[in-house]
């Protein structure tokens, strides 16, 4: 049985592994290691699950502090799905933002997030202002 470190230390993480990680499991949306540093630092809070050294799952939230959150980057590594990470992550972090309305985005995991408690809206829209990563296509 695998014993999992949970971790909202940033200091100690290897941006360079994560990066590698999350490209390696088709989790990667272009990000270099020092924008996922980056990332990190702007969060009202980071969580980072290791096995031994190994990050095999993240996630992050953001938060005005008062009554809006959104949570980011769930990722749990295909190898360690269906084992409670994910939703040890959502719970983590959604416990960290009281009294709050916590939003989220999913392209396609709507069930797990409604196991998490929850629940569909009926749209959402977005835009990127300027390029992507402000980088010009």
């Amino acid at each position: 049985m695998i014993t999992y470190r949970y971790s909202t230390d940033t200091q100690n993480v290897d941006w360079i592994q994560l990066r590698n990680q999350l490209t390696a499991d088709d989790f990667d949306n272009g990000r270099t290691p020092e924008e996922y540093r980056a990332s990190a630092a702007g969060s009202h809070l980071n969580l980072y699950v290791y096995d031994g050294d190994e990050i095999v799952g993240n996630g992050r939230i953001l938060s005005d502090g008062v009554c809006n959150a959104y949570i980011v980057d769930i990722w749990t590594h295909s190898r360690h799905r269906r084992c409670g990470i994910g939703s040890e992550i959502v719970r983590i972090l959604s416990e960290s933002v009281p009294g709050q309305h916590i939003y989220l985005q999913t392209d396609d995991a709507e069930d797990f997030y409604e196991r998490c408690g929850f629940s569909r809206q009926p749209s959402g829209m977005s835009k990127v202002v300027g390029w992507w990563l402000n980088r010009p296509t």
